[in-house]
């Protein structure tokens, strides 16, 4: 990495302080630590307190940011508190999607109740939803939330991290679900395997996608 690339990967992280409540605490704590420190070492009882609580400030932050994460992998479900978000599920019964013309799987979903089409890609950690669609379907960056960067046809941007409350398709309804409200994605929306990975299979057999969740039921009304 040269030095211009560092220069505007920390231009980035700047820019992404006064719109996360997270980064501007860890700042905070950063600093505090640092005054503190240097107070204490002049024998005041003040700073060794101010770099104590510091310290602890930073330790929290660490542990929301690796429980935050720990919700992309389905494997930490169990083993991770839930930070009180609602639990990820996907529930219901085989759904077949049947490839695309120009290739790809297309799927017609339900966001809180508003209609888009979807993206299946494998290669995406979190499903994504255009700002339009997020607009529409009432919803909104997570508070507390980390910033999440994203690829795009034009190029690395922040995304926030929000929940869905539910999203259906096909026989299949998810609950819960992370999702980030991706800038620059025009009007593509993706289906990622935050989603696909909660499901007990997916394959592909004669271009058709074949989406089977765990015990497959009928999707509850709500």
């Amino acid at each position: 990495m040269d030095f211009k690339a560092i220069v505007d990967a920390a231009a980035d992280i700047i820019r992404e302080v006064p719109r996360s409540g997270l980064l501007m605490a860890t700042v905070a704590a950063i600093v505090g630590s640092f005054v503190g420190s240097a107070i204490a070492r002049r024998g005041s009882a003040a700073g060794r307190t101010l770099a104590g609580a510091s310290t602890l400030v930073l330790a929290g932050i660490l542990v929301v940011v690796v429980l935050q994460v720990s919700r992309f992998d389905p494997r930490l479900d169990v083993a991770v508190p839930e930070l009180g978000l609602p639990p990820q599920t996907v529930a219901g019964g085989e759904t077949r999607v049947p490839m695309a013309p120009d290739g790809h799987f297309w799927i017609r979903a339900e966001v809180n109740g508003f209609a888009a089409p979807f993206l299946v890609d494998t290669g995406a950690t979190l499903t994504a939803v255009s700002v339009p669609v997020a607009d529409h379907a009432g919803l909104r960056p997570r508070a507390g939330g980390l910033p999440v960067r994203i690829s795009t046809a034009n190029g690395t941007v922040s995304a926030e991290l929000t929940t869905i409350d539910t999203l259906r398709f096909g026989n299949i309804k998810a609950g819960g679900l992370d999702a980030v409200i991706a800038p620059n994605i025009g009007e593509t929306n993706v289906i990622g395997m935050n989603l696909l990975s909660r499901l007990a299979s997916w394959r592909v057999e004669d271009n058709v996608l074949i989406l089977r969740p765990h015990n497959p039921q009928p999707v509850a009304v709500d």
